[in-house]
């Protein structure tokens, strides 16, 4: 059987990104007038709920979040204009708690009010139309091809390893996350497994989704020596695992840029799709890794083949190697 060319392959990969989210469009179009959790919508797209914002957002070019509150919208206009509803009955066939939470949201959106809108039948500023996906606070204005040049990405295998963890909740107030990485970096020296130790932050939560106060990000320290943990500390057993790696060199903008190239650009075009676990940011640098004016870092997204490319690709062997840790290699 001849194997399958790379950009065949990689053309396959991004019709099935596309045929996955549009079963997730569809089906928020069929429950708009109910609250739909994004576990549910993962499941539909068979993604993990790890990274279903991002691809969510690659895809289409919206965020969930924009998308959802804009078919509502658009849904709530349509029945405005051409149905007989009060606006308390198109608030809640459209998803909303109430009439009041409705207008302030049809007004953030249109720039004027439902009632407003019933007898004009016009909507002459359309806030939601204006940006559909503004950029992202701390990205860099850098076209694909630069960010392709910037950040190449390769595949390496991480081995089953013992890892010990400080979570940090509200984790985006920094200064508790930098105290965190220093009693870690203390912790692993005075346990005389720094040096040899992987020092990765990992996050468990999604940033667009989870609340501020309560988003989660996690401190580690890899080793295959063994230790002890400290009061406050945990200890778990991360499984074997492929990651898509990219290394960055610069400031929270470049890693943000990095971050964004890798979900929005690298993976819905590649053969991959992201398994059910979180990313990591392994600091290269451990001596300055809590000085975050530079960042030396490699950004690991977690992968597997996608479902349709490993059944095609079966048996088969492409040519090209892609670095693997421990001088493994790995076919593409």
């Amino acid at each position: 059987m001849p194997v399958e060319s790379v950009p065949n392959a990689k053309t396959r990969a991004s019709s099935e990104y596309s045929r996955r989210i549009d079963r997730v469009i569809d089906y928020l179009r069929e429950n708009l007038h109910r609250p739909v959790k994004l576990g549910e919508l993962a499941h539909v797209a068979c993604f993990s709920e790890f990274h279903f914002h991002r691809i969510f957002g690659a895809v289409s070019g919206e965020t969930l979040n924009n998308f959802t509150n804009r078919l509502r919208l658009e849904k709530a206009a349509r029945l405005l204009r051409y149905s007989e509803q009060s606006l308390t009955d198109i608030a809640l066939d459209c998803g909303f708690s109430s009439s009041a939470t409705f207008s302030r949201a049809f007004r953030s959106g249109y720039d004027t009010s439902p009632s407003q809108f019933r007898k004009s039948g016009e909507i002459k500023k359309s806030k939601i139309c204006k940006e559909l996906f503004p950029e992202e606070e701390y990205g860099l204005p850098m076209s694909t091809e630069e960010k392709r040049a910037a950040f190449p990405a390769r595949l390496i295998d991480i081995p089953e390893r013992q890892v010990a963890y400080i979570r940090v909740t509200n984790a985006f107030e920094l200064d508790r996350v930098l105290a965190a990485l220093k009693t870690v970096i203390e912790w692993a020296k005075s346990q005389d497994i720094f040096s040899q130790g992987i020092l990765f932050g990992m996050t468990v939560d999604d940033p667009h989704v989870t609340p501020k106060h309560l988003y989660r990000y996690e401190v580690c320290l890899a080793s295959s020596f063994p230790f002890e943990c400290m009061e406050g500390m945990s200890k778990l057993k991360m499984p074997a695992m492929r990651y898509a790696v990219i290394k960055v060199s610069g400031d929270i903008h470049k890693v943000a840029t990095a971050w964004d190239y890798l979900y929005r650009d690298w993976l819905i075009n590649s053969v991959h799709e992201p398994e059910h676990a979180p990313a990591l940011e392994i600091f290269l640098d451990k001596e300055n890794a809590t000085d975050w004016s530079h960042f030396e870092l490699e950004l690991c997204l977690p992968v597997r083949k996608l479902a349709e490319m490993r059944s095609l690709n079966s048996g088969s062997r492409k040519s090209g190697m892609i670095e693997i840790k421990d001088n493994k290699r790995a076919t593409a």
